[in-house]
């Protein structure tokens, strides 16, 4: 079975016995329905090279709910986890003959996030086209940012919030090295956030450790959960996300990367 498959049976699993707690005590819940409006994405991030385009494109036909993030960063670009640019090319002819069924988010790292918070949108400018639809920009050092200044960027990175606000989503890492930034939107936001903006609760910051415990969600703006979810204990994670939302009519998704990694003939894929 694909880890899709196991992922997806897990949600499955957790949805039916939420569905007798919520039976067991009488709560009048439409149960599909809550489901639905409360689990956005399903967000498998890392796909390279090592993995054909079709196949990408196959699972989204049967799994409409599944993301693909790409990793964008140009001093690693070919290596593991962050794909060719040819290879991005063969995906995005892949996305565009999906019937609008594949999902794909560029995760930026490096200068492209460096490129974004200085108002550069040269490489943003070319994602709509691609079949991308979200954008995450991961502004930490593990990430090779150079995040001395985020809160002085806040001003540049609405302004191209708001020039792209019709072809692309934007989610803001949100852990305590970012804070200077998310907590500037915060600011400048207020209690109104546009459609466009969301920010991913991760404080592993990409390395794939798993959180102790996971955030309610604020009134302001949907978010995400990651850190050290995989096929492993997302049954579990799963669970509890559903409970620390409960009370929250908002929107969340799941996002995972480094769980999704094996090795090969001693090859990273």
């Amino acid at each position: 079975m694909t880890t899709v498959g196991i992922i997806s049976c897990s949600l499955i699993e957790v949805e039916k016995e939420t569905a007798i707690m919520n039976n067991n005590k009488k709560l009048k819940i439409d149960h599909e329905e809550q489901s639905i409006r409360r689990l956005r994405k399903l967000g498998l991030c890392g796909a390279d090279d090592s993995v054909s385009p079709n196949m990408l494109g196959m699972i989204c036909q049967s799994y409409p709910f599944v993301e693909f993030g790409i990793l964008f960063r140009p001093d690693k670009e070919g290596e593991p986890r962050y794909a060719s640019k040819e290879w991005v090319q063969r995906l995005g002819t892949v996305a565009m003959l999906s019937s609008d069924k594949m999902n794909l988010a560029a995760h930026l790292c490096g200068t492209r996030v460096n490129d974004a918070l200085d108002g550069n949108d040269a490489f943003l400018s070319t994602l709509p086209s691609l079949g991308f639809k979200r954008v995450q920009i991961n502004a930490t050092a593990v990430n090779g940012v150079d995040a001395s200044n985020l809160r002085q960027s806040v001003p540049t990175l609405v302004s191209l919030m708001e020039k792209y606000k019709h072809s692309l989503a934007f989610i803001i890492q949100k852990n305590e090295e970012t804070k200077p930034l998310w907590e500037g939107l915060i600011q400048h936001y207020d209690a109104v956030f546009p459609d466009n903006v969301t920010m991913l609760v991760d404080e592993s910051k990409g390395t794939g450790t798993l959180a102790s415990s996971w955030p309610s969600p604020p009134k302001q703006y949907n978010i995400g959960y990651a850190g050290g979810i995989g096929p492993s204990n997302i049954k579990n994670v799963l669970k509890q996300l559903l409970e620390v939302t409960s009370s929250s009519d908002s929107h969340f998704w799941i996002d995972m990367e480094s769980s999704l990694r094996s090795q090969k003939n001693s090859q990273d894929i």
